[in-house]
């Protein structure tokens, strides 16, 4: 009788399993084919079925590691914005079978290793994190709005966020100018800086306090071509510009800032979208933090 059990729950456990790769199968082709939010549940019930899956087969170290690789491939290819929760999942996949296979005392090189990793990552993120907020000021006169993504013609979700935080700095600082930033990317028909203006004139923000740079494809040269252009106005970005971004990246562009000359640029942190995708971009920017240390840009 308990083997007859035994026998129907391992077969519910394979076509749960099964089930969740059809799913996880049709959420990487809506992501590809750009089907809107479809993809998200679609994944997250495979991820759902294939731990549960796993749960019935009683999984030993290598369907742990492959549970946590295959969650990781779900959050990497089939759900956007989440792509660095899929990392850390891949991280601890591997973790799980350099334990099942190394020596004990590599593992524990590996153990310091990792924990030396953490503390240092959590001390990149204390950084980010304090600057993750819009700093006090009496309003400057110029405020950059860093680009984000553009799909085709439509302003991504990030980047809808931080002409939020433009248009109410600008209401707050009626004084204020903007200069929206960023050229065109991949898949872009539009510039972003183009995509700012039309989204921030058609939600009531007077053209005439925008001013457009088209060019730009990275933070520094944001920064770069929006100081030149304060410039060619004949004003100096010194003491009079704050800059625009999401929360999580306030830190890098203040430090590219410093790095052009600008040390006391003001930041404005856009409001914040879905909380664990925010997570995920916070996770990311700590290596980008790092590549600033290491490399200047």
């Amino acid at each position: 009788m308990a083997e007859h059990k035994n026998t129907k729950k391992r077969l519910l456990a394979w076509l749960l399993l099964a089930a969740a790769l059809v799913l996880a199968a049709a959420a990487l082709g809506m992501a590809r084919f750009g089907m809107g939010v479809w993809p998200y549940p679609v994944a997250a019930a495979a991820a759902v079925l294939l731990i549960v899956a796993v749960a019935f087969l009683r999984p030993n170290w290598a369907a742990l590691a492959a549970t946590l690789a295959s969650l990781a491939f779900l959050l990497r290819f089939a759900a956007r914005g989440y792509a660095w929760w899929g990392y850390a999942l891949l991280f601890v996949a591997a973790l799980v079978v350099l334990h099942h296979f190394l020596p004990a005392v590599l593992w524990k090189i590996v153990v310091i290793l990792t924990c030396i990793g953490l503390v240092y990552f959590c001390v990149v993120e204390s950084f980010i994190i304090k600057n993750a907020r819009t700093d006090a000021d009496d309003g400057r006169d110029y405020l950059i709005v860093l680009g984000a993504a553009v799909y085709r013609d439509q302003p991504s979700l990030t980047l809808v966020r931080r002409m939020e935080g433009a248009m109410d700095y600008l209401d707050r600082h009626p004084d204020s100018i903007a200069i929206v930033s960023g050229g065109m990317g991949p898949g872009e028909t539009v510039t972003e800086g183009q995509a700012m203006y039309d989204y921030m004139t058609s939600h009531g923000v007077d053209g005439a306090r925008i001013l457009v740079e088209d060019k730009a494809t990275s933070t520094e040269e944001n920064l770069i071509n929006s100081f030149a252009i304060i410039r060619e106005r004949g004003d100096e970005p010194q003491g009079k510009v704050a800059i625009v971004s999401s929360a999580y990246h306030l830190y890098r562009a203040k430090l590219f800032a410093q790095k052009l000359g600008v040390t006391d640029a003001a930041g404005v942190a856009a409001p914040w979208g879905y909380f664990f995708v925010m997570l995920n971009y916070f996770i990311r920017e700590a290596f980008g933090v790092t590549h600033f240390w290491v490399f200047g840009n």
